[in-house]
């Protein structure tokens, strides 16, 4: 309320110095229009008849001069003297020929006037600048009225509309997560030999994962209110709104216990405060707010506090510690038996062909997340309806998750012969060196049909079975399928392209992981040389180590690829008549299978 009367001073003070000025300037502008002269020369004026009007006042003549016929018009002027009350005035004016008249008026109220000059200018002044205020307001975070008033959304149960039913993929986090609906269902349960409900759970994993999706289960399950908004949401232009807006969030939170508040992305204001000089005062408070409140509130009442983040290394201490957030819920990428949960519960609307195998699709799609998994439901929908088929084929599916790795099709795009030769000589590579060692995962199809993602062709490999580790060997293996590429272009056709350069990035940082974080380099051992930060984003590496021994792993690196160069070249070479062979009818078909692959590969040599 000190905030809006204010302003409102502000802008009367405002209206009255404008509407001063405006009236100080007319008064000007009518001063400079109008010239005074003595009574004398005006009754010179009329005895040499140069005066056209005259308009009698009350107090005073105003006299307006004849302008001489072709003449220049001159700026246009007007004199006025006092009015002496003359008696042969009006004879004088009538013989000289003068026009003359006493205007007839009403008298305005003095009222009425101050109300015109005054009253009247304030009030648009107000007008307008109440508009303005209200416009500015609702950009600055819905009006003045709601500064440091939280913006969460309410939802209650028939909004939310998500059970853990709807969750798949995630029994450990749901496990997790159920003891505390099954807190707010049955406390006395707890309570009787002294347990306490925890106060709040992270959720933390990769994008996609479903923490958003687990925390609105959470609060479907739990039959209660739930509170959601952004990090983000707290964060404004005007220091100290933040943290007035965590308070209301608190103090909406108690009054609908038991209830749930989710903070997605909360490392918008979470960040450590270490390090950092000075930094962003709105934040920290914001943050500080937020520690205080989590401090303060009883977790009797049924008040749980839910977040999330895909950034848990940058998140203040103080805010991770038990009795602020007492679980830390991990919600990571699904394993294949997940993949095929969530594979179902996104097609459980679609209609599907009896030949579908949801199973094999899981297993071509290692890594995705469930995001990741109901695109590709959807991108096989889309597709089936753009054939004009009325249900989803399992083709329709390996194709969706062709599109994701791959992209589209691009069929505006025509190689070249000799292109077309090339690329099928490189993938053939690809796919001769992976069929031809023991530990590399089979070969499932091999196209040369150009991608929109900027492949010109690729060999796509499906495992047989899930696995969570991998050994050096089959490392080193993964190494020389990705160089065989380039070694079938040197062996077959005497040249290097620039097709390769994904396979090198992806062959060289393989290798510089072996070195550095895997411990399997004959030259440093055991020995870690970089962390991982950003886990659950780009996981990006980082040395721990000095200049001279970068250098160092540079050298073995380079040792680890050419290693594995020479291994593919000698399987190409000593298969040359089988790489001819797959690549003409490559070039031939476009687009093989693993199947194809095999028989060809086994066929004897015409």
């Amino acid at each position: 309320m000190k905030f809006i009367k204010g302003s409102l001073l502000q802008y009367l003070g405002l209206a009255l110095v404008i509407t001063f000025i405006a009236n100080m300037a007319l008064v000007e502008i009518s001063k400079s229009s109008i010239q005074e002269i003595d009574y004398g020369q005006f009754l010179n004026m009329i005895q040499r008849k140069e005066i056209d009007t005259v308009q009698i006042e009350e107090d005073k003549l105003l006299i307006v001069p004849i302008t001489a016929p072709g003449a220049p018009a001159p700026e246009k002027k007007i004199y006025y003297t006092g009015n002496l009350n003359d008696p042969d005035l009006v004879d004088m004016l009538y013989e000289a020929g003068v026009k003359f008249s006493a205007p007839v008026r009403n008298r305005q109220s003095p009222v009425l006037s101050f109300i015109l000059s005054w009253i009247l200018p304030i009030g648009i002044f107000y007008f307008i600048s109440s508009m303005l205020m209200k416009s500015m307001s609702k950009r600055l975070g819905g009006g003045a009225m709601t500064f440091g008033k939280s913006t969460a959304k309410v939802y209650v149960e028939k909004k939310t509309g998500i059970t853990f039913a709807d969750v798949a993929g995630q029994e450990e986090a749901k496990e997790s997560l159920n003891e505390m609906v099954d807190f707010l269902h049955n406390p006395s349960k707890y309570t009787r030999i002294g347990a306490k409900l925890p106060k709040g759970a992270l959720l933390v994993g990769p994008p996609g994962t479903g923490k958003t999706l687990l925390a609105k289960a959470v609060a479907g399950e739990a039959k209660v209110p739930f509170f959601s908004l952004s990090g983000s949401d707290f964060v404004e232009m005007f220091v100290g709104v933040g943290a007035s807006r965590v308070r209301d969030l608190f103090k909406q939170a108690v009054q609908y216990a038991p209830c749930i508040v989710f903070i997605d992305e909360i490392d918008a204001i979470g960040k450590s405060r270490e390090g950092h000089l000075g930094g962003n005062d709105e934040r920290e408070q914001t943050l500080n707010q937020l520690l205080a409140e989590m401090d303060g509130f009883d977790s009797s009442k049924g008040v749980v506090i839910l977040a999330a983040t895909n950034r848990p290394e940058v998140l203040d201490k103080a805010l991770l510690r038990p009795g602020r957030f007492d679980r830390r819920v991990i919600v990571d990428r699904p394993d294949v038996k997940g993949r095929e949960a969530i594979l179902k519960v996104h097609a459980r609307n679609v209609a599907l062909d009896a030949e579908v195998d949801l199973a094999a699709v899981a297993m071509a799609t290692p890594g995705a997340a469930g995001a990741d998994l109901a695109n590709i439901i959807n991108e096989a929908a889309l597709s089936a309806v753009k054939a004009g088929r009325e249900r989803v084929l399992h083709e329709d599916l390996l194709e969706a998750v062709e599109v994701i790795i791959a992209g589209k099709e691009k069929k505006d795009r025509i190689m070249t012969a000799p292109e077309k030769r090339i690329v099928a000589f490189h993938e053939v590579g690809h796919a001769l060196a992976a069929a031809l060692q023991k530990q590399s995962q089979p070969v499932h199809k091999i196209t040369i049909v150009p991608r929109t993602m900027g492949a010109l062709g690729y060999t796509m490999q499906m495992p047989g079975e899930e696995k969570y580790l991998m050994t050096k060997d089959e490392m080193l293996e993964q190494i020389t399928v990705l160089l065989a590429g380039r070694v079938a272009e040197e062996v077959e056709l005497k040249l290097a392209t620039t097709g390769a350069s994904n396979d090198i990035e992806r062959a060289t940082q393989l290798a510089r992981q072996m070195v550095t974080q895997y411990g399997m380099s004959e030259r440093f051992g055991m020995m870690g040389l970089e962390s991982v930060q950003n886990r659950y984003l780009d996981g990006r590496p980082v040395q721990t180590c000095g200049n001279e021994t970068a250098a160092e792993i540079d050298t073995e690196v380079l040792r680890i690829i050419n290693t594995c160069y020479e291994k593919a070249k000698k399987l190409l070479e000593d298969n040359r008549a089988a790489m001819g062979r797959i690549a003409e009818y490559l070039i031939e078909k476009e687009t093989i299978t693993g199947k194809e692959l095999m028989a060809l590969l086994d066929a004897p040599a015409a």
